[in-house]
């Protein structure tokens, strides 16, 4: 019916095969591999007189849950909700005042802050020629009836020259 009820799984029985893997293990365990297994020579020989073929099932109590219940979805039977981390809310920013503080005209003030410079802190660290760059194409595209900015007006407000 399309539902997981369980992991199963079926264990190797060929001998020759099985003794290769744990050839495998040996030479990882040589190369300094902590979990690498020593070569289970009594398991081999089980193999090789003919053990039959082992294999298993586990069904956890949600799954049970699930099926005993006929529901389509195990989300729908967990006591708990799956976690999300939590949303934290945007820090506030810098005042358009602090933009202007610094040289920023006013009417740049709202193009900077739709453009991500929420503080005078991050639009210190920006690089001038790109944000020239990137304020004449948001001027542009946003068709703001503002005058173009030069690099030495950027340059003086971040302090780079």
């Amino acid at each position: 019916n399309g539902k997981e009820l369980c992991n199963a799984y079926s264990e190797l029985n060929d001998p020759i095969d099985q003794l290769g893997r744990f050839q495998e293990q040996m030479k990882l365990s040589q190369k300094g591999d902590d979990e690498a297994m020593f070569i289970d020579m009594d398991f081999v020989r089980a193999l090789e007189y003919g053990m039959p073929t082992c294999s298993g099932m586990g069904i956890g109590i949600d799954r049970l849950t699930m099926f005993m219940t006929n529901q389509p979805s195990i989300q729908n039977v967990l006591f708990f909700p799956q976690m999300r981390p939590e949303k934290k809310a945007p820090p506030a920013g810098d005042t358009d005042e602090a933009f202007v503080a610094i040289g920023v005209p006013e009417a740049w003030v709202p193009a900077l802050k739709k453009y991500g410079f929420k503080t005078v802190a991050e639009l210190k660290a920006a690089n001038p020629n790109k944000l020239l760059n990137d304020l004449g194409g948001l001027r542009k595209k946003m068709k703001l009836d503002i005058p173009a900015l030069k690099l030495e007006e950027i340059q003086a407000w971040i302090g780079k020259e």
